[in-house]
Parts: C-alpha cells; structure tokens; sequence
C-alpha cells in the first residue's frame, strides 16, 4: 500500500484582517483538522504557505494540511510546488473553499467542474494543469439584495450566524476525512445527501 499522501488547501486570506470573513473559511475548516490530529502548523517560506504534516489517527493515512500565505487569487502559486514536492497528483488534492451557490451551513463535494468566479480555485486550477482536484464546498449563501458578492465574502460572519459556522466547519472536517478514508465517491454519496434542515447521519 502506498504511503503518498493527501494534500488539503485550505483557502483563504493571511492576516488579522481576514481571520473570520466568510472567504476564510478554508482556512478555518485546517485548523479544525490540525486541532483533531494534534498538530501545529509551520511557516514554509520557499512555499509561501503555513504546513501541517500529520495522520489520521494512529497509523493512519499521511496528510498536508496546507494554508496558503499568497492571498487567494494567487492560491496555486503555493499549492502546486508543494504538490510536487511531496510528489503528490492532482487527485489527492482536496481544496476546501467558501461556495456563494450553496445555502448558508450546507457542506458539498465535488471532484472538477468550473470554479464558479472562485479566484482560489481558478489560481488552483491554473497551477496544477487540471480541474480534476476534490473540493470541499462551504455553502456561505448569496448576498443579501444587492451586495456585491465580493464585499460580501470579505464580511466577517454575523455573530448570530456562528453557531452554524461553527458546526459547518466540524461537518467540512469530517467531509475532508471521509475523502481520505472512505474514498471519493463514498463520501460524496453521504457528505452530498445531507440538507441543511436535516441532522446529519452518522
């Protein structure tokens, strides 16, 4: 059995000024597997990117929890050369990101596709040659009346939404591992079919 391992980019934005917008919660969502894991994320400076190499439980599968320090349009930059670095291939990356078309607190996945206007995906999809990466959708919701939808992922969280957050960032976790342990298909099949107004299934 091979040992290659996953590597998971969290997007977001680096700095005080970001931390809680909705366009971090990428970013939020590797904290949450760093803390499950026990490990502590390091600055890699050549990758311009802070790293956290660990398992998945005791003996478990090898992962990269990885947050780009690049800003998110230039996402790929970082990702990509850490990516080959560990000789790592386009399938066992999972990008976890900030969804406007998904309803606020719902948790998708899907392999390839579009970005969707995402400048993460799109600075992701340009450096690694493919589409063909796992995401992890946050839904975050459409703005309301006639925000601008990138004021409005730039906007902190509202206080009363962060119960929800909270939970979505657990349930985005769990999505990222069932990735790595179930396999594509079988999470998507169970991450996929819970609705937001429905308790999760476990």
């Amino acid at each position: 059995m091979t040992d290659t391992p996953t590597l998971v980019a969290g997007l977001g934005n680096p700095g005080p000024k970001y931390a809680a917008n909705r366009h971090n919660v990428g970013f939020m969502v590797a904290d949450a597997l760093a803390r499950r894991v026990g490990g502590k994320f390091a600055v890699v400076r050549k990758a311009r990117a802070e790293v956290c190499e660990a398992r998945l439980g005791v003996g478990g599968p090898r992962v990269i929890l990885v947050k780009p320090m690049t800003f998110m349009n230039l996402s790929g930059d970082s990702v990509a050369p850490l990516a080959q670095y560990y000789g790592i291939a386009s399938e066992s990356v999972i990008a976890v990101h900030d969804e406007l078309d998904i309803p606020f607190g719902e948790i998708r996945i899907k392999r390839g596709g579009g970005e969707g206007g995402h400048n993460g995906l799109r600075s992701l999809s340009k450096s690694l040659g493919t589409k063909d990466y796992a995401r992890v959708r946050f839904g975050v919701g459409r703005p309301p009346g006639r925000q601008d939808a990138a004021d409005f992922v730039l906007k902190d969280f509202a206080k009363a939404e962060r119960p929800e957050v909270d939970l979505g960032i657990e349930l985005a976790a769990d999505a990222v591992e069932a990735i790595i342990e179930k396999g594509f298909v079988m999470a998507q099949n169970a991450v996929n079919a819970v609705k937001r107004s429905e308790p999760e299934v476990r």
